[in-house]
């Protein structure tokens, strides 16, 4: 991480910022953070390859993608993601670097490997004539190589460094120990944001979150709504509110907002119940929503 801090340029992408609940506003979870000429992509849910082309992405622009969890509405468009990408790389395009909780390495082998669900798609995209004139027309070389992913299953604690960033792997609250749940804290020259994937208040991600620039956090409900096997699992609007009050950070932005926290009149209560306890910047997230971390 040698990039000075006058040339540093950072984006947060909302891509998803629903839940499993479809709405014409929003659904499923996908955030995508640019760090000058990198691009890191945290969950992958429905719809994330379309509507990242909508944001002005490409799927061969993202370096790194991260899993929170295997929840659908954070993995659904994961298969479509690995393809497209796959489709439409050109040679120099660095290999996908892909990270998450067990079982994220089965699930890539279910889908892509030698006997996984798409192999006719891609095994008749690597070999039939037709194909490979249309893949040398877009720039790739003949013999075209297979579907090759790095992918590696990690856990609570462990870290990576990727071209601009650190990325340190938390431990989110979030329906154990029937599903393993993560964290991330991703820090670069200028900023950090953290990203707690679906989880609820807890000194852990407290901790993780500690300073950080920008905290991106799950707010389901209002915080009376939350009854307390909700609040083991996802946070409601004060539990958001507290948790960034108590790790000081600069800028909380709200996501995977349940169907009733979005309704007219209710966004606007659940912002105001919010800034009541925490006095830094508030953002409510909507999808297509850029924000400029540098």
């Amino acid at each position: 991480m040698s990039l000075s801090k006058s040339q540093t340029k950072a984006k947060l992408f909302l891509i998803g910022c629903g839940t499993p609940t479809p709405t014409p506003e929003r659904f499923g979870s996908c955030f995508i953070l640019q760090v000058n000429d990198e691009y890191l992509m945290f969950d992958c849910g429905p719809a994330s390859t379309y509507k990242m082309k909508c944001a002005g992405l490409a799927p061969t622009d993202i370096s790194h993608l991260f899993f929170t969890h295997h929840h659908y509405d954070h993995n659904i468009d994961y298969p479509c993601f690995l393809l497209c990408r796959w489709d439409h790389e050109k040679n120099g395009i660095p290999r996908l670097q892909v990270y998450g909780p067990p079982p994220t390495e089965l699930i890539t082998h279910r889908l892509i490997g030698p006997e996984g669900a798409f192999v006719d798609d891609w095994k008749v995209r690597v070999e039939h004539p037709a194909s490979q004139e249309v893949y040398a027309a877009r720039g790739g070389i003949v013999p075209r190589p297979k579907p090759q992913f790095d992918v590696k299953d990690i856990s609570y604690g462990s870290s990576i460094t990727t071209k601009n960033c650190r990325v340190t792997v938390g431990k989110a609250i979030h329906l154990q120990p029937m599903m393993d749940c993560l964290a991330y804290r991703v820090e670069w020259d200028k900023g950090s944001v953290v990203f707690t994937g679906d989880t609820g208040r807890h000194e852990l991600v407290e901790k993780l979150a500690r300073d950080a620039t920008t905290l991106v956090v799950n707010v389901w409900d209002h915080q009376e709504n939350m009854a307390s096997i909700l609040r083991s699992g996802f946070c409601g609007t004060l539990d958001a509110a507290e948790m960034a009050n108590k790790a000081g950070v600069q800028r909380l932005v709200i996501t995977h907002q349940g169907p009733n926290l979005s309704l007219p009149g209710s966004k606007e209560k659940a912002i105001a119940d919010i800034a009541a306890v925490y006095k830094g910047e508030i953002i409510f997230g909507e999808e297509f929503l850029t924000l400029d971390l540098a």
